[in-house]
């Protein structure tokens, strides 16, 4: 036994003395590259030329005038708080309905969270076409006899709707898995006693189950915040960020400017500004769920 003991603590030294040069590694990537990109943030610059200029702080001068940054910023706020709020209310409906007795759950719950595993790049062919003024939804209108022509993507008041359309979809399933583990955990015999007092399904969810569930929105929160921050693939896949950037965001915008323009300085301040936004808004969130506690 004592030497048994002695193999095992052996082999977690041994185990630990990997682990730890390649966490130091990773570590020393991931700062490296905030520090070059803060760097490069200083500096104008196409990528390909050998000269550099320093320019100190005008990059993000120019960025807090930038009209399209803006655009960007308020985008990403509608974006955050209209797919935060459906997706998430839409997520926990579904985990309590599957909680109750309800025939094939497990086909349920694979219908539902499916959209969440797919890859955005074969979704987006089929919603550009789902949307297009030929595409499936306007027959469908047609059929129907409803008096609507409209070519969604193409428009500024509804592009963005459709994007957030499609982003519910994809990722309600995210927070109804998360939602269902945290139900599980719930007593059972609580939620019975409520019942026995006379407490209705839906003051149950309200006043019961939905603050039992509170650091799972909490953390969903902050997923959000950064997801929204640093979206790109559904925007650019689908479309481009336009029209008139109606649904340009940060990382499309940052992209339009790195690769398409060669402004890899302005780029770089973009990138440094997401990174600010996004640690100050997982911050806020996390601040928030701790003044609530």
């Amino acid at each position: 036994m004592l030497k048994n003991d002695k193999l095992s603590k052996k082999t977690r030294m041994n185990g630990f003395f990997w682990i730890l040069p390649a966490f130091l590694f990773l570590v020393i990537i991931i700062y490296y590259s905030i520090f070059y990109t803060f760097n490069l943030s200083t500096i104008e610059w196409d990528g390909l030329s050998p000269v550099m200029e320093r320019v100190g702080f005008d990059n993000f001068a120019k960025m807090f005038k930038d009209k399209v940054f803006w655009k960007c910023i308020q985008n990403t706020i509608i974006y955050f708080a209209i797919t935060f709020v459906i997706q998430n209310f839409l997520g926990f409906i579904f985990a309590a309905i599957l909680h109750s007795d309800v025939k094939l759950p497990t086909v349920h719950k694979c219908l539902i969270f499916i959209p969440t595993i797919l890859a955005p790049s074969t979704m987006a062919p089929v919603f550009r076409l789902m949307f297009s003024p030929q595409g499936m939804l306007q027959s469908f209108f047609t059929k129907a006899g409803i008096p609507i022509t409209v070519d969604w993507l193409s428009k500024p008041n509804t592009a963005l709707f459709v994007l957030m359309a499609v982003v519910i979809w994809e990722f309600t399933g995210m927070s109804f898995i998360l939602y269902y583990a945290a139900m599980s955990q719930i007593d059972r015999e609580v939620l019975e006693a409520a019942q026995i007092d006379g407490a209705g399904e839906l003051r149950i969810l309200w006043t019961m189950v939905f603050p039992f569930c509170k650091g799972t929105t909490v953390s969903l929160a902050m997923l959000g915040v950064i997801g929204a921050l640093k979206t790109f693939d559904i925007p650019y896949l689908i479309t481009t960020g336009g029209p008139n950037h109606a649904t340009e965001f940060l990382g499309t915008y940052i992209y339009r400017q790195g690769i398409r323009q060669s402004h890899l300085g302005y780029a770089a301040a973009l990138s440094v500004m997401l990174l600010v936004m996004a640690v100050v808004g997982a911050f806020l969130t996390n601040r928030a769920n701790k003044g609530d506690s």
